[in-house]
This record gives structure tokens, sequence and C-alpha cells, in this order.
């Protein structure tokens, strides 16, 4: 169960640059890196400024820890019926570093509030502060990204309709310390369901990302500009299987909680191959599929065996 990734260079890109703006060289030359990345390691780490102060993150991980701190029977009120990531995850023995809580249409002003109403009984607007503040950066390094990914397939006509059907799931996690003197794997080893997911952590290094050829990585972004930013399991099969949604796991070591949050991007309808992307050295892989429905399948099985041809 404990964790053996090896600390090697990973695939870095900057959105911080000042002219990286749509048809810039600059854009369009990170519109590649992006992509090679993704096809590559089904990860990279981004470089993006706008979450960088010490008063936000001080004031966001402040935040989170008071969220964590509240009883065991009030984290239970964080429920979504017939969908399990959108609620509470914890006190299970099988995981017992892990809790973490999912925050419906997690960008949002509304959504925010309804899950602070429901944690607090009198509300508590220094979190919805924090947490809106921090969720709207990471929507729009999504938004970025997204366009730069369609773009660099040379289908820049599918982000329009990205912005009108991507539903935001926001999930705030914590991982305790372990007290043993070995590391010790504190979440499952799974892909994300997502279209793309985008984390962010206090200076707990945890993560661990699996190659395409098997090798398990460790991934420092504790820096206050690093995010990173996964391949989901839509993603892969809208690419028909040139992105792979790249097996991680979550291994602590030592006493330090690890804080962190993740931006999960999901299609309302139908997922597909591109079209654009089929021919006859690639024929398509899976069929079309509901991306919320994939919510409720196995964290442990395969996507091929939810929509695979």
């Amino acid at each position: 169960m404990g964790g053996g990734g090896q600390l090697v260079n990973v695939p870095v890109i900057d959105f911080t640059k000042e002219d990286l703006k749509p048809g810039t060289p600059s854009w369009l030359s990170t519109s590649e890196s992006v992509r090679q990345a993704l096809e590559e390691y089904g990860f990279f780490v981004a470089e993006f400024d706008r979450f960088a102060s010490d008063e936000l993150r001080n004031g966001l991980f402040g935040c989170m820890k008071d969220l964590f701190d509240l009883p065991d029977e009030t984290k239970l009120r964080n429920k979504y019926e017939g969908i399990p990531l959108k609620g509470y995850v914890g006190q299970n023995p099988k995981i017992p570093l892990h809790e973490s809580f999912g925050v419906d249409q997690g960008t949002s002003p509304e959504g925010i509030k309804s899950f602070a109403d429901r944690m607090w009984t009198h509300g508590n607007d220094q979190f919805c502060k924090c947490l809106y503040e921090f969720a709207k950066v990471v929507e729009e390094l999504d938004r970025m990204v997204a366009r730069m990914i369609f773009e660099s397939y040379n289908m820049p006509m599918c982000y329009e309709p990205y912005l009108k059907q991507a539903s935001y799931l926001l999930r705030l996690l914590e991982h305790k310390g372990s007290e043993e003197d070995q590391p010790k794997q504190a979440f499952v080893t799974h892909t994300d369901k997502s279209f793309t997911t985008i984390l962010h952590q206090n200076h707990v290094n945890a993560l661990e990302v699996e190659t395409r050829d098997g090798q398990w990585i460790k991934v420092d972004f504790s820096s206050p500009t690093s995010f990173v930013v996964l391949a989901g399991d839509a993603i892969k099969v809208w690419t028909n299987d040139r992105i792979e949604a790249p097996r991680h796991k979550i291994v602590m070591k030592g006493n330090e909680r690890r804080y962190s949050l993740g931006l999960f991007t999901f299609i309302r309808g139908i997922v597909h191959v591109a079209a654009s992307l089929i021919d006859e050295e690639h024929p398509a892989k899976y069929k079309p599929f509901d991306h919320l429905e994939l919510l409720k399948f196995s964290y442990s099985a395969n996507i091929k065996d939810f929509c695979g041809l």
C-alpha cells in the first residue's frame, strides 16, 4: 500500500505569460505543449499566479481546517442522492487517512452558499468568500486549458458548446498524516471520471501518478502558483485514446495534514468520440455515454467496461 514513486521531471507549463492570448504565437505554442503533455503523461503542472498571495491561500486553507474540524454528524449532511462523488467521504476504515466533501455547482456563489448553509447553522460568509475566490481562478484555468485542447486538435468549434455544457464539482480534501515510519496510501488508486480535473494543495506533497509505461512518479506542486491538470475518463473517450486518463493515488508520509482542492469538470449530456479523430487507422473505441451516469460507476472499474466497443 506504500508509495514507490520516483522524483522525475514532469511537464510544467507556464500560464502566467502576459502575452498568453488566443491566436498569439505564445498561445499556440502553449496549446501544443498542453496537448503533448496530456498525450504523453495524462497530466501536467500548470504555473498560474492568480491565487498566489499568502493572504488568499492562508484564508482558504484556514477555512478548510475549520470545515474538517466540524463534528462527524455535521459532515454527514453533505449528501447527494444517487451520486456518491458529490457527497461526503470519510470515517471509512479502508481509507482512514482520507476525508472529503463535494460542492455541487462549485464555481457558483449559489452552489458554495448552499454547501456552507448545510455545514453551519447560520452559514459562513468567510468560507464562502474564500472558496468562491479560489473557484473562479480555477474555472478560468480550466477554460483556458479546454480551449487549448480543442484548438490543438483543430476543433475550435467545440469550445462554445463546452462552456454551455460544463458542470463543475469542487471537492475539498484532507489527508491525515501517517504515524507509521513507512509511507501509507491514503486513497485508492484510480482514474478520474471527469473530462479534466485541476488540483491545488498546501505544502504537503503526496500525489503520485502512473505513466503510460507503468512508472509511478511523485508530483511536486506545493508552490503557491502550481496546479495539476489531470485528464479524466471522458477526455480519454473524446480523443479516442489519444489522451490517457492516468491512474493516480495519494501516499502520505510524516505527520502533517494535506489539504487540497479538486475542480472536476463534467459534461451535461452525451460524450462521444470526436468524429474527426476517427479514421481507418483509428476506429472508434467507445460508445456514446451519459457523462453524469458515469459518476455512479465503480471507481475500480475501467472506462472500457462502461462504454468500450
